[in-house]
Order: C-alpha cells, then structure tokens, then sequence
C-alpha cells in the first residue's frame, strides 16, 4: 500500500468523497475518513458501479474519466485500497458498456473480446441519433486514454507490473483504433479532424475541427508512449498518431483563443503536462492565461449564477490547479470561484447534469492524479 499523500483539510476531503459518493455509490473505506462524516455506513461488500443519473445504461464516458482519476486520487490520499478496486471495477464496466453497441448484445465494429477498445468507445448520450445523439468524441476519447494510463502508473505503483502494460497498452490500442476515423488530410502538410463520428467509427457526425482535439491527440501520445519507453527504450508506439497531431499542432497553437470557461481550464490542465518541455505547450498555457484574465476582467465569474454552469467553471477551476499551482493569486481565485459555488449550491437543477458536475467538483477540489507527476512521487 502506497503511503498517503500529505493530506486535504478533512472538510474538504469530506467534500472530495461525498461528491464522489453521491454519483457513484460505493461503501467508505474504514481507513478513509469517518463514514459518519459523510453519513454513510462503511462496508466491505463487493461494489459495482451502479448506473449514473445521465448517461445511456447510466454511462457517461467523460463522467466516468473522471470518476477514474478521481478515484486514484483518494487511494493517494488515503492510501484505502478500496479505492484502487473501485478505479480498476470502473474501467471494466465502462469498456463493457460504452464498448458495446446500445443494445448491448456485440461489440462496437472492430473490437473483440479479446481487442475491447478495437471499436473506439461510445459517448453515453441517452438519444440513439439526433443532434444530440450518441456517437464518438475525440476529446472524451482523449481523456480516457489519459485515465487509463493514470490506471497504469497506479498498477505500477502497487507492483502490479503487467496490469500497468495492459491498462497502458489498452489505452494505446484506443488511440490506434480512433485515430483514423477521425483524423483525414493525413497525406497533407496540415492534416484536419472531425470533432464527433459515427458510434462505428464509419462517417463523421460533424466536420468541424474541436479547438483543442489536436493539442489532446498529441498530449496523450506523449504521455501512452512516455510510459511504454519506461519499459522499452526504443519504443516507437504511436509514431504516426503523433506526427499528425505534431504537424496541426504546430500551425494552431499560436492562434489560440478562447471565452469559454471549460475550454481555457482544460487548455491549462492539458498544456501543463508539458508547459515546462515544449514551445507549443508554453505558448497554450500563455494565451489561456490572457483570455482567463480577460474573463475576470470582463466580470464574467461575478454574473448571476442562473447564467453560468457549475461544471464548466470546475473546468477551470482544474486547469488553475494543475497550472498554477505555485501561484498564489491564481490559486486565490480558484478558491473564489469554487465557494461561489458552494454558497449556491453545487448540485444543478437539471438531474442530467448532477453526475458530471459533481466528479467536476471533486476534480476542482483537488485535481490529485491529474496533474503532472503527482501520482509517480514517491
């Protein structure tokens, strides 16, 4: 068992795990804090994530990347083992589900029992088809590779040496599988991307090219394959993947810019991974920390609250952490704008909403396994 990381206040782990609790319903460790805390019994019994609020088959593939690394926080902070399972538990169900076609009864085109990713992931929409219908998105996509491999650096730590090549290797096979559906123009100087495509990976859903889909392509090959050099030196996994993403990476970044909230933390989150090794990732974190300064300038965390949602400002609340988590003054206003919240409530009126809001909130609490190098210290 891996020694605790020095710990949250307890309020605000109490907050972290309550928040966590209330989407996914697992017993409280005895060795995390009080249950009576949280008003909870705690319990040994075996868990099973039961089906979220929203979410088709109550799975929501961007809920459940961070209900993942969420999860792998606590068993840092706790060092409950508990936590570890329920991370591991989770993994499977999201590729059991979200793996398989919507009635359940095969998996997605090109996967197998034995190849589960080999079909990408679906997104979890309630509606089959539709504008707001299920499909693939790159950025969820993305984002659960990253929490796969976080999955794996937490294998590794526990000396769980070949679940950490699976976990890893699952997340490479994802970025394999995905890629081609939704990358095109490949033999073009400046390669383009579909932000959502069909749930078989067969025709794009829309054309349009996600404002951060190329910066989170790229991230997450450097992370899969920082890991797989770990093990193998001249490891070449994700070669091409990542050269696509190198080449519209490097004619975008400087053109950067955002209003949106959720977009410029998760640019800093993102960006942070390698702000301190690439020109590209500094220049993100720059021009995401001009356009967050303008919003604050502009008054837009000082608007009432009935025009803005929780969970995208936890978005940024994330980014402020990871970025700058040196900073004073940044971390002031992440303070600020979190107890904005929590004076009014964290829990949206809109019960569709209640999941991926709250693992945001735990998320903004204490970004944990999510920033760089925080689960790999000793």
């Amino acid at each position: 068992m891996p020694a605790p990381r020095p710990p949250l206040p307890p309020d605000r782990l109490a907050a972290f795990t309550k928040a966590m609790q209330q989407v996914y319903r697992f017993p409280i460790p005895e060795d995390n804090i009080p249950a009576e805390a949280l008003g909870h019994a705690s319990s040994s019994s075996p868990w099973t994530p039961p089906p979220a609020s929203a979410g088709h088959k109550g799975r929501y593939l961007w809920t459940d990347a961070f209900g993942l690394v969420n999860f792998l926080t606590l068993h840092r902070l706790t060092g409950a083992s508990d936590y570890f399972n329920y991370a591991t538990t989770l993994a499977h169900t999201v590729h059991d589900v979200l793996g398989r076609t919507r009635d359940g009864s095969a998996r997605l085109p090109g996967a197998s029992d034995t190849d589960p990713l080999g079909g990408g992931l679906r997104i979890g929409k309630e509606d089959a088809s539709g504008p707001d219908g299920d499909g693939q998105y790159h950025h969820y996509l993305s984002l659960w590779m990253f929490a796969l491999n976080r999955l794996a650096v937490a294998s590794r730590r526990e000396r769980r040496h070949g679940d950490a090549l699976k976990w890893n290797g699952y997340a490479v096979r994802l970025m394999q599988a995905v890629h081609p559906a939704f990358v095109y123009d490949r033999q073009k100087p400046r390669p383009r991307m579909y932000w959502k495509v069909s749930t078989g990976l067969e025709r794009p859903l829309v054309t349009s090219e996600g404002n951060l889909d190329p910066v989170d392509g790229l991230v997450v090959c450097k992370v899969l394959r920082d890991f797989a050099r770990q093990d193998d030196q001249e490891s070449d996994v994700l070669r091409e993947e990542m050269r696509d993403y190198e080449r519209i990476v490097s004619v975008k970044w400087e053109g950067y810019g955002s209003r949106d909230p959720l977009d410029l933390g998760m640019t800093l989150w993102t960006a942070h991974l390698y702000g301190g090794r690439e020109t590209w990732a500094r220049g993100l974190l720059e021009r995401a920390e001009r356009d967050l300064k303008k919003l604050l300038a502009a008054g837009y965390f000082g608007q009432t609250i009935r025009t803005r949602l929780a969970f995208r400002e936890f978005g940024t609340v994330l980014g402020i952490r990871c970025a700058f988590v040196r900073e004073p003054d940044w971390q002031s206003t992440a303070d600020k704008i979190l107890e904005t919240w929590e004076r009014a409530g964290v829990e949206p009126g809109m019960e569709d909403l209640r999941p991926i809001t709250l693992v945001m909130y735990a998320a903004a609490i204490e970004p944990g396994a999510f920033r760089r190098g925080w689960l790999e210290e000793s």
